[in-house]
């Protein structure tokens, strides 16, 4: 069954002049984790999730694939634990190249952290395995079906369920147990960010109005937005966090990425930011602000290939 309630007609988004949206180009950038046991959630998010280790250097280590940074782990050592019912991150979601590499995925998970799985899902554009590391932050695993067979509503939004989705016949079906193993990691990206947020009309004021996302699937409840036709970017939820304010100081989310094309992109954005009167910080290189409950967003220039 759709999750989707009827709104308006998302063409009317089109019409907003360019300088109001963000780059067709936009990706996400590194989720930034602050966490209590490095090696722990290294251990968690390599052997587990799959991905590589591009740097580790004191409290910090940088997880990816291929020179793309998924995550980035920070030790911290007097940051109380985050709490379920505030803003924050939902889930950071890691995108696999194929229903292969998911499942090779998915199959280490298996094997590293079975207790951690929490559900899986077919949302008709993507099928989703989640899980919750051992910090407590949300972890999804996907692949995305092509993009010309993603289904819409009469509305024009994108067509959204959760439907049943059996991992273990997800592992029959993608998983060759004869064929050998390749030797290096499944082929993934930083895919999406699922935040928790205390209403969704101020964060689609914030995060569609001001910054120039667009809207591309509505639950009510949660707000799926996008640059340049994509899925989602980033979700918005208040499943678990309805009314919550500002975040206070704690471990879990440290900040969120967001990669423009050029810098050009970047000045845009600042001026459209200035314009709404949010408080940036640019030091020539990276736009820094936070969202109106304090989560702070990092902008910069798409890195090249391999630049971790």
């Amino acid at each position: 069954m759709s999750l989707l309630t009827q709104r308006p007609d998302p063409c009317s988004l089109r019409r907003r002049p360019a300088d109001d949206l963000l780059s067709d180009g936009t990706t996400m950038g590194a989720v930034e984790l602050l966490v209590k046991d490095l090696d722990g959630m290294i251990a968690y998010y390599a052997t587990g999730v799959t991905l590589d280790v591009l740097q580790h250097s004191g409290e910090t280590a940088v997880l990816g694939h291929d020179g793309r940074v998924v995550v980035r782990l920070r030790r911290v050592t007097d940051l109380p634990s985050w709490r379920p019912n505030q803003a924050g991150l939902f889930h950071t979601a890691v995108l696999f190249d194929d229903d292969a590499a998911l499942a090779r995925a998915l199959a280490s998970m298996a094997r590293f952290a079975p207790g951690t799985f929490t559900g899986s899902a077919d949302h008709l554009y993507s099928q989703a395995f989640y899980f919750t590391d051992p910090e407590g932050n949300g972890v999804e695993l996907y692949a995305d079906r092509p993009r010309e067979t993603w289904q819409r509503e009469a509305n024009g939004l994108l067509s959204l369920a959760s439907n049943y989705l059996d991992p273990n016949e997800f592992l029959r079906t993608n998983l060759s147990l004869e064929a050998p193993q390749p030797t290096t990691a499944p082929a993934s990206t930083l895919g999406h960010v699922h935040l928790q947020v205390g209403d969704i009309p101020t964060g689609r004021e914030f995060y569609v109005d001001t910054l120039g996302f667009e809207v591309m699937s509505d639950a009510g409840s949660a707000l799926f937005i996008s640059a340049g036709g994509y899925h989602h970017h980033i979700a918005l939820n208040t499943w678990n966090s309805a009314g919550a304010g500002p975040r206070a100081a704690s471990l879990g989310l440290g900040q969120v990425n967001i990669d423009l094309p050029t810098g050009e992109d970047i000045a845009a954005l600042e001026e459209r930011l200035t314009d709404h009167r949010v408080a940036t910080r640019h030091d020539g290189a990276v736009l820094r602000f936070e969202d109106p409950w304090g989560t702070l967003i990092q902008v910069a220039q798409a890195p090249a290939p391999g630049v971790v």
